[in-house]
């Protein structure tokens, strides 16, 4: 099942959470949709040159607030912030609403190494410059593991290094356990628009297991009671190995007085 699904969609509620967070009605739900779609894309387009890995769309109150997660915010604000003014503008126009209730909000992304999404673009990016799909794999393998990846899987498809035949090839290391539902495994997909054809590379990072919070407590409570049995034991052993204490002989009763008469 790990493998016919998309890791993101499946642990959502998990240990993942929804891009979009708003609540419409029947009739209003097809459109809202859309329109994240068209935003979503126009900011990808927009800041292509920014490193943007993903938008989070927010609605409340009638009022919209837009978060961009990027590993070059000085990009996407801009001098004194006149591009992130000119970008609000935009995203305002193209949702229909006054530029008062829509807020943009720019998160950076401390390791773009551990970002799947970032990594899939790069390796995309290298593809387009005409490097060794191999190489590029194998160096971005190397760089997301010494960044602290427990695993990481990489796959390309299509006509690689110009071959008449398309075909997949694919580079693993670590461990990438799509079936465990609380494995945090983050997935990025894109695509290298070359002259010989499209080769989409997928990428796959296993950055630990998310525990729940009665789970950490179970955890933590065994754990101290091990810390005490150990304890106990520790303290019976030193006990039996100690040396026996000699035991001291009764004084000699002493007769009392005899009065003579």
């Amino acid at each position: 099942m790990g493998q016919k699904v998309n890791p993101l969609g499946i642990r959502l509620g998990i240990t993942r959470d929804w891009v979009s967070k708003w609540y419409a009605t029947k009739k209003q739900f097809p459109l809202l949709v859309r329109t994240d779609f068209l935003v979503r894309e126009f900011l990808k387009r927009k800041l292509v040159e920014a490193s943007v890995s993903r938008v989070l769309i927010e609605r409340a109150a009638k009022k919209v607030n837009i978060t961009i997660q990027t590993a070059r915010p000085g990009i996407v604000i801009g001098k004194k912030g006149e591009d992130i003014d000119k970008l609000r503008a935009e995203t305002a126009k193209l949702l229909n609403m006054p530029m008062a209730d829509v807020r943009l909000n720019i998160a950076e992304i401390r390791k773009p190494e551990l970002d799947a999404q970032l990594v899939a673009e790069g390796i995309a990016q290298q593809i387009e410059k005409r490097v060794m799909f191999r190489r590029a794999m194998k160096r971005a393998v190397m760089s997301t593991m010494r960044s602290g990846a427990l695993g990481m899987k990489v796959r390309m498809s299509g006509r690689l290094n110009g071959a008449e035949i398309a075909r997949t090839e694919w580079v693993r290391e670590g461990r990438v356990p799509l079936h465990t539902f609380r494995a945090d495994i983050d997935y990025g997909l894109a695509e290298a628009r070359t002259t010989y054809g499209v080769i989409g590379i997928k990428c796959w990072i296993f950055k630990g297991e998310v525990f729940d919070q009665a789970e950490l407590e179970r955890g933590a409570q065994a754990g101290a009671e091990a810390v005490a049995a150990a304890a106990a034991a520790a303290a019976a052993a030193a006990a039996a190995a100690a040396p026996p204490v000699a035991a001291t002989a009764p004084a000699a009763a002493v007769p009392a007085a005899v009065a003579v008469p």
